[in-house]
C-alpha cells in the first residue's frame, strides 16, 4: 500500500515534484543540481535523486536568475 504526502510535508521531492513545486522546468532542475552549486540541494538514493526542498528554498531565495 503506498501513502501518498503532499509535497509540502515533504523533506526531500523528486525531480517531478520539484519542478512542480518551484515552478522550473525539469532539464532547468537538472542542470542546476549537475552544476557546483546544486551538489549540496541533492540526495542520492540508489539511482534515484531527490531535491532536499528546505536547501533548495534557501537555494532560490539567494539567486536572482537560474
Amino acid at each position: 500500500m503506498k501513502v501518498a504526502i503532499a509535497p509540502e510535508n515533504k523533506f526531500c521531492l523528486t525531480l517531478d515534484e520539484a519542478a512542480a513545486y518551484f515552478n522550473v522546468g525539469v532539464k532547468r532542475l537538472t542542470y542546476l543540481l549537475d552544476s557546483p552549486e546544486g551538489t549540496d540541494l541533492t540526495l542520492m538514493v540508489g539511482v534515484k535523486r531527490l531535491v532536499k526542498k528546505k536547501k533548495m528554498e534557501n537555494f532560490l531565495d539567494k539567486v536572482t536568475a537560474i
